[in-house]
């Protein structure tokens, strides 16, 4: 099976590597373009065999299956050029959480897919969040989540939560490292560590964390308790956090969903011509 991908930016060119990696394809199995030839033409020279597409059109006539990795600003324009090339049979999959299932059953002829991928996938770690549009039958479902099993933990949800999980699975890789660089940045500042032992000794610890929370049966909620001894230094630590972060993460949620709902305006804007309630 011939494994499509337009748009090779950050998150598409993730994906090829990652699947290469976890030997799930072969760069043989991978035609890809990109709106920068160049680009593309560097990812195949780095996995021979991998096909450079000079054109969307080549990759959607040779696959099966086809990822779209491009900006929501750009989704129109794409799928407009595709549509009249894809048969039902083929599968189409969006990795944008602004552009719904909706806006791409509305313009294809194909069963259409959305994957939110995260960049913990590329340790071949973390999740994907799935949904699937109506045409998606089991025998593709089975198939596309044995792929997405290879560099992730397949999640299915609904269309509803995308922010939310996303804000979890995809962005929270960023609020943690944003977290761990502050800590370390204070560590250094307070009391001379060298950001390299500091830098380790914190990513060390954030790997042993998620492992406890997984294969080890903890919670946060009983994590914190186990290591927060009544009256130590953690707990006095931890006190001072809730203090000072009371209300904080709400209003990241706030922020983070009131620029998806912008993003969905815009795109509903470019399919449509305006705004759809």
């Amino acid at each position: 099976m011939k494994v499509g991908f337009i748009g090779t930016g950050s998150m598409g060119s993730m994906l090829i590597e990652s699947w290469i990696h976890s030997g799930a394809l072969q760069a043989e199995e991978i035609v890809a373009s990109n709106r920068t030839f160049g680009k593309v033409k560097l990812l195949s020279e780095r996995y021979p065999g991998l096909t450079a597409a000079r054109s969307n059109m080549e990759v959607a006539a040779t696959c099966e299956l086809l990822f779209l990795c491009v900006k929501p600003v750009e989704y129109k324009k794409v799928l407009d050029e595709l549509k009249g090339a894809l048969s039902p049979g083929q599968i189409v999959v969006s990795i944008t959480s602004p552009v719904l299932i909706k806006h791409l059953e509305d313009l294809l002829n194909c069963k259409v897919v959305k994957m939110i991928p995260s960049i913990t996938n590329y340790m071949r770690s973390g999740a994907s969040l799935i949904m699937y549009g109506k045409h998606v039958t089991a025998a593709d479902k089975l198939r596309l989540e044995g792929l997405f099993s290879a560099i992730s933990t397949p999640l299915e949800v609904e269309e509803d939560h995308t922010r939310i999980c996303s804000d979890l699975s995809s962005c929270g890789p960023a609020f943690l490292a944003f977290f761990l660089e502050k800590l370390i940045d204070a560590a250094i500042v307070e009391t001379g560590i060298p950001r390299e032992e500091a830098t380790r000794l914190s990513a060390e610890m954030l790997l042993g964390t998620g492992k406890l929370l997984t294969a080890g049966g903890f919670t946060p909620a009983s994590l914190r308790e186990r290591v927060s001894v009544p009256g130590g230094i953690t707990a006095s630590a931890i006190k001072l956090m809730e203090k000072e972060l009371d209300g904080m993460f709400n209003r990241l949620i706030g922020i983070t969903h009131a620029k998806y709902h912008e993003d969905i305006e815009k795109v509903e804007n470019l399919f449509y011509g305006k705004i759809v309630e």
